[in-house]
């Protein structure tokens, strides 16, 4: 059974009023019940859909209640009722069933309203004989109940099921469209990440040269004036410290632009998770952290470079400790077997309680320079999305229940990586 809303009068409904008006016009004219009858089927067939939308079992209702007014109107328009000219007025309860219930549905509802209009036939048989051709009137009456409603069972049913079925193609549809941006999104990011590779690998070896010899002649003005002037032997070693700092971050540059070379082998995700797990709690000096992982049992191998992925699992969970600062928090680590776009594989989700990422940051949280640190250079995440992309498997930020940052990683399993598995 379907339940259908409707809203407003519609103009198949104005034709119902119409011919109901028609038959209102018709002998008996004069007849006051039957007017009455009439107008409260009117009533009715405006008012169904908002009794099925609204009222339990609301379509049984409608159907009971055009039975009721249908055997009213049979007994207002004869002396002999079942004799009644009106008798296809049984044909608007029936197909109302027919549109709204199943096939046993329909057959009971019809039955109902067969013996309701049969039931007219025990007073007429006190005075009159029911002969064979009479008693064949009737059963053909009975038939064509039953005709129609099976009828209009069946292209309400194969309606139905268009409509479930282009339903089911729309979402299809709207889910391929998605699949389909998020592509055009990464393809657009990867672009952009090879662009500004590029340029920050130039830049970064232009600017490696003069580092060298800046930090070079201070070293030199620090040995040289450390006994003869202290002021300017600190200020060199200034100069010498910020190189460093200079060059760290130049070596970043190249990490970014460089090409990943990697070495894969079958590993167990949940290995490198629990390795970068605790080598951050070994160097976190902030506030308590409770880890909370979750790991489904008996997950696929999966191709991966264990340096690179560990630096991956590694930059993630920094960022989540340090997220949640000195106040600490909890870490929630779940990994289970999955698919993404047809591939079987293993996904990753990390999540904290830390004030998680501003609205208007997530779709660019992967770009280069794009950093919700105060301190950070904004390339930690790139590189991770890098490597990532490099294993053929796919990153992205959820939007978490309550607050903190919940990163989902895939990594595909061992038939669609081994594509992957060579030097890049």
């Amino acid at each position: 059974m379907s339940e259908e809303k409707h809203s407003g009068i519609k103009w198949m409904d104005v034709l119902s009023l119409i011919f109901l008006l028609g038959l209102a016009a018709l002998p008996p004219v004069w007849e006051r019940h039957k007017q009455l009858v009439l107008l409260a089927i009117g009533v009715v067939q405006l008012a169904e859909g908002r009794i099925i939308a609204k009222v339990r079992y609301g379509s049984s209702l409608v159907v009971l209640i055009k039975i009721v007014l249908a055997t009213l109107l049979i007994n207002h328009t004869g002396e002999l009722s079942i004799n009644s000219s009106y008798y296809p007025i049984y044909y608007v309860p029936i197909v109302t069933a027919a549109i709204h219930f199943g096939p046993w549905g329909t057959l009971l509802w019809t039955s109902l309203a067969s013996a309701a209009y049969c039931s007219y036939l025990y007073p007429a048989l006190q005075e009159y004989t029911l002969t064979s051709t009479g008693a064949a009137e009737l059963a053909i009456r009975i038939m064509f109940f039953f005709l129609a409603a099976m009828v209009v069972n069946r292209f309400s049913l194969e309606n139905r099921r268009k409509t479930l079925q282009y339903q089911l193609v729309a979402e299809e549809l709207m889910k391929a469209n998605r699949q389909l941006e998020r592509a055009q999104a990464e393809a657009r990011r990867s672009e952009r990440l090879a662009a500004l590779g590029q340029l920050s690998a130039g830049l970064a070896h232009e600017i490696r040269n003069p580092l060298g010899v800046i930090k070079g002649s201070a070293e030199t003005l620090n040995r040289k004036l450390e006994t003869s002037n202290p002021l300017a032997s600190e200020l060199a070693g200034y100069i010498s410290s910020e190189v460093n700092r200079a060059s760290a971050l130049v070596t970043r540059f190249l990490d970014f632009a460089r090409p990943l070379r990697t070495e894969m082998r079958l590993q167990r995700v949940t290995d490198l998770i629990d390795q970068a797990l605790k080598s951050v709690a070994d160097q976190w000096k902030g506030g308590p952290v409770v880890v909370d992982r979750e790991y489904q049992r008996d997950l696929p191998l999966v191709p991966l470079d264990e340096n690179l992925c560990e630096q991956v699992f590694l930059n993630l969970v920094q960022n989540a400790y340090e997220a949640m600062g000195s106040e600490g928090g909890t870490f929630r680590v779940e990994v289970s077997a999955s698919r993404s776009n047809g591939r079987k594989g293993v996904q990753v989700r990390l999540k904290d309680n830390g004030p998680g990422v501003p609205a208007e940051m997530r779709e660019h949280i992967f770009n280069p320079f794009v950093t919700t640190k105060k301190t950070g250079v904004g390339l930690g995440l790139s590189i991770v999305s890098k490597i990532v992309d490099e294993h053929h498997g796919a990153i992205r930020l959820e939007n978490p229940d309550g607050k903190g940052a919940c990163f989902a990683i895939f990594f595909p399993a061992e038939e669609e990586g081994r594509q992957g598995a060579g030097s890049s």
